[in-house]
């Protein structure tokens, strides 16, 4: 009699568990998406459970035999779906609430920072709008302003006079948000370090160059990721075993002692400044959207076996590295100025298309939504040429309003 397959559930709604589905597809398994989106809908089963409704997932997991549930949403991690599942006896490959939550809010992620004493640039973290003000009428500019917790919209700016700083910050508080959290802007070339760890043990598993600014040249809005390319050539060995050592390690330990591991993939992301030397930013509790796919092409393991060591306990004795691909790869968001304008060309399309959310009209034609819209993302045997054959695909892509940036990794010349 054949092994039953096994069922894994992928708790979320974005382009990162679209990547997700399509790298688990290659196994021996049966997937399933909750709540997922209308491109994740056309390629598996879904089901209508909302993410931060985590007992209904449980439900679900303990009625249908579910043998491994992935959560990569911030909602579903921020309403401690881990810790629900792990007293209940059920497998899941995520981090509870309580280690995430430097991952999820700012204010405390810069305080822990500060706590460990990591490397960051200075700030200040407000819940009153006039104590914001005096703090930016003496810092320097340009300022980064956030919001304590990732939104829908645009909660972050930087801001290059005291004038659009203030008027920022009002806005922010107009929008109710509990904290604004003020950084000092550092220039320089920024990256994020992935691992995944157990919460003891900790294999790193590629470093990822960072494009957040929507126009070329770092200019434009500040975004949560508009562009990539993997492996960072510009991060040395030396510097990723730094971030190792003083900041994943120290993190991990300083989580264990307060008796909160963390389970699960863990970002980092820093600044590599012209002395060589890094700063750290931010922590991400998963791959991020605009990078989940080129961080999971290159990656030999198969996932499940991964995961499922991770949650059951036995990662520490069953790896002592991961296996990644010598190929590199490169991404590229592609955004809409406007929704329901009909996209043309994905058929022509090499590359790897990651939607975020796009539909289907009723001539069963592509239409865009309004902002992220693609991730595009080659890979190949140099960032060259990754970079090159990416661009020629974005190219066979064409709508009304396309916007995108020229300039990701086109500073490589060859390898």
């Amino acid at each position: 009699m054949a092994d039953k397959k096994k069922k894994v559930l992928i708790v979320g709604a974005s382009a990162k568990e679209y990547a997700l589905v399509q790298k688990f597809k290659n196994y021996d398994c049966d997937i399933v998406v909750a709540p997922g989106n209308n491109a994740i809908k056309e390629i598996v089963e879904c089901v209508d459970i909302r993410e931060h409704n985590v007992q209904e997932l449980l439900e679900y997991v303990l009625e249908n035999a579910v043998d491994l549930t992935i959560a990569s949403s911030e909602i579903a991690i921020k309403n401690d779906i881990s810790g629900l599942f792990q007293a209940n006896n059920q497998l899941i490959f995520a981090p509870t609430a309580q280690s995430a939550e430097a991952a999820l809010s700012r204010s405390v992620c810069k305080k822990f920072l500060y706590k460990l004493r990591i490397p960051t640039p200075r700030f200040g973290i407000f819940d009153k709008h006039q104590m914001a003000f005096d703090y930016l009428k003496s810092a320097p500019m340009p300022q980064v302003i956030r919001c304590d917790e990732t939104s829908q919209g645009r909660d972050r700016l930087v801001c290059t006079t005291f004038a659009a700083s203030k008027t920022f910050v009002e806005d922010l508080f107009c929008r109710d948000e509990g904290k604004v959290v003020l950084e000092d802007y550092v220039y320089g070339h920024e990256f994020t370090f992935y691992v995944i760890t157990d919460g003891y043990h900790a294999i790193p598993l590629n470093t990822v160059a960072n494009y957040k600014f929507m126009e070329n040249g770092d200019g434009g809005i500040l975004t949560s990721g508009i562009g990539a390319f993997t492996p960072d050539y510009k991060v040395s060995k030396d510097v990723e075993n730094a971030v190792m050592k003083h900041v994943i390690n120290n993190v991990l330990e300083a989580l264990e002692r307060k008796g909160t591991p963390y389970l699960g993939i863990l970002g980092v992301d820093c600044v590599l400044k012209d002395d060589g030397k890094f700063v750290t930013l931010d922590f991400k509790p998963f791959l991020s959207d605009h990078d989940a796919q080129a961080v999971l092409e290159l990656i030999d393991e198969n996932l499940l076996t991964l995961f499922e060591a991770c949650a059951v306990g036995s990662f520490a004795d069953d790896y002592e590295t991961i296996k990644i691909s010598d190929d590199s790869a490169v991404s590229c968001v592609i955004s809409a100025r406007s929704a329901g304008k009909v996209i043309e060309g994905i058929d022509l399309v090499e590359s790897a298309i990651t939607p975020f959310a796009i539909n289907k009209n009723q001539y069963l034609e592509y239409e865009t939504v309004e902002g992220k819209t693609l991730v595009l993302t080659k890979t190949a045997k140099t960032l060259a040429r990754a970079t090159k054959q990416l661009y020629e695909d974005v190219d066979l892509i064409n709508f009304e309003g396309k916007k995108y940036r020229t300039d990701i990794c086109r500073q490589v010349e060859k390898f």
